[in-house]
């Protein structure tokens, strides 16, 4: 039940009830709870609910989202071949990488190579079986 001691009843008649400019008080704006604030007052939030707010994080290529490659080492085509040959397309890898050694002298075929995974390859007595090779 409202009664004449409030502050309100102090303020009836001057437009802003001693906000200030017309519209200070008004909404949301006020807040400071949207986007600002999250350095000061908001910060529990950003540290609990969004801890990637701030900071550079990179952007996408738009070349990028168009083709994607799936790669593999030299150094797991070890433990994959069954046998001298191996169809690395089926299994879905495009790319071959340089990184470990070879022991076997495999078939390999595959998208493309790198330089450095070819040389093994042929070092180790394999041949490989590529549409192209690229440069890594």
């Amino acid at each position: 039940m409202p009664h004449k001691l409030r502050k309100i009843r102090k303020t009836r008649g001057s437009r802003t009830q001693g906000y200030g400019r017309i519209g200070q008080h008004r909404d949301s704006g006020s807040k400071g709870a949207r986007k600002v604030g999250r350095h000061k007052h908001l910060w529990s939030l950003v540290v609990t609910s969004e801890p990637n707010y701030f900071g550079k994080h990179g952007f996408t290529s738009p070349k990028s989202l168009h083709t994607k490659t799936s790669t593999i080492n030299l150094s797991k085509l070890d433990q994959l071949a069954q046998g001298l040959e191996i169809n690395l397309t089926e299994m879905g890898y495009t790319k071959l990488l340089g990184t470990g050694k070879i022991t076997k002298p495999l078939t390999i075929q595959v998208a493309s190579c790198s330089k450095s995974a070819a040389e093994k390859i042929n070092q180790a007595g394999g041949k490989i079986v590529t549409s192209q090779t690229n440069g890594e």
